[in-house]
């Protein structure tokens, strides 16, 4: 999306903008020559995770903006003061706030220790509702206030709460932000919305969950949520009170071509729906292409793959299938609430099936045990065997849900 120059001169205060999503907001809005108060903890390098405030800073700097670097933790009320102070001295106001920063913990109820729950609902619910208010008597005094919040849209299928409950809790405490803060300040002429991907991004965040593999392989560009929310910031409309997927505003504003935010274009057929976002009709995105009948049974799995079985496995299987439906295939039941898909896991396998199409199918279909295959020798495995006897544990699971 081509700039426009129309937050030339504004300020945007925006969390977690020292790497990912919220540093790539931050230079599409410097390249109209905006001033951008980088928010965030990573004044050190991490040992993990690319960028500090100073190295963000320059970047925005680079790209035509002016940028002030501030160690905010959005748990402390006295740094977020104090960082929007600076703001307000150096560049003599606020007109944008983002609300990018965020804690995920993909865990169930009785795995989430209450350490990790209070660090979410502090980050997510608590920093998203103090930061806003902080800033609210700057956006007020502003001729073009705009609160933007990543965070999804308040989807109440009972799926996304069932598997990681806490989390889903603490990103949806954001959007109620939203939903009542639109209200709030409608008569002060602010406008309130919420930006969240239709698809899984590739971010240092996400490479930590699923493997830098299937984070590129699966999953789109931090630039497409960028030039989202620079229409939203710069449509002359105002828009508020919105629930915004990022595809969606992108074709509202005139972009056709979305196969220019994936990562790995043989993959662009493949993206992984993010959270929160129910398949709609007719959608060319699924969690994985599928073909043949090996492609329908991995489908099937989507139905049974929820956190506390990725808890109860705990590793990944390698289906190396041979014959008529011949090709690689695996399941992921290390992170998360599962993954599977086409191809090889994103790090070396914990056990291995080698094995002819037809035979897998017989297995799949319960007119073979797998053991049978196994003593008959239909059916190789190599690494962990204790894993391999789980599997039919899992093909009963798997069975009950069909």
């Amino acid at each position: 999306m081509i700039n426009t120059g129309k937050l030339a001169g504004k300020t945007l205060f925006i969390t977690g903008a020292s790497r990912g999503i919220g540093k790539q907001i931050a230079l599409k809005a410097a390249r109209d020559g905006a001033n951008i108060v980088v928010a965030a903890k990573t004044a050190e390098p991490h040992p993990k995770l690319p960028g500090t405030i100073y190295t963000a800073v320059k970047e925005i700097e680079d790209a035509g903006g002016k940028g002030l670097a501030c160690i905010v933790d959005v748990r402390d009320e006295k740094q977020i003061t104090a960082a929007v102070e600076e703001a307000v001295r150096k560049f003599g106001g606020i007109d944008i706030v983002i609300n990018n920063a965020s804690a995920i913990s993909l865990t169930s109820t009785e795995t989430t220790d209450m350490k990790r729950y209070d660090l979410m609902h502090n980050i997510n619910t608590r920093g998203t509702f103090l930061v806003s208010k902080v800033c609210l008597p700057y956006l007020k005094k502003s001729s073009w206030a705009h609160i933007l919040n990543l965070s999804p849209p308040l989807n109440l299928n009972p799926r996304w709460f069932s598997s990681h409950l806490a989390y889903t809790m603490a990103k949806y405490g954001m959007s109620m932000c939203v939903l009542g803060m639109q209200e709030e300040f409608k008569q002060d002429n602010i406008s309130v919305n919420a930006l969240w991907p239709r698809t899984a991004i590739d971010t240092a965040a996400l490479q930590m969950l699923l493997g830098a593999d299937q984070s590129k392989k699966h999953g789109r560009k931090p630039e497409i949520l960028a030039d989202a929310a620079y229409w939203i910031l710069t449509h002359e409309s105002k828009p508020t009170g919105q629930f915004f997927l990022d595809d969606e505003v992108l074709l509202k504003a005139g972009v056709r071509n979305l196969d220019q935010y994936v990562v790995d274009p043989k993959y662009k057929d493949e993206l992984h729906l993010d959270f929160f976002v129910d398949p709609p009709e007719g959608a060319p995105i699924t969690k994985a292409v599928v073909s043949g009948k090996i492609g329908e049974v991995f489908k099937s799995f989507e139905g049974i793959l929820t956190a506390d079985v990725v808890n109860s496995y705990k590793c990944t299987y390698q289906f190396n299938i041979t014959g008529e439906e011949a090709g690689k295939w695996y399941l992921n039941l290390k992170q998360g609430s599962g993954s599977w898909g086409k191809g090889d896991v994103s790090s070396e396998a914990d056990t291995t099936f080698t094995m002819d199409s037809s035979i897998f199918l017989s297995i799949f279909r319960g007119n073979m045990k797998s053991t049978a295959a196994f003593v008959a020798g239909k059916m190789k495995i190599s690494g962990d065997m204790m894993n391999a006897m789980k599997l039919e544990k899992l093909m009963s699971l798997r069975k009950s849900k069909l």
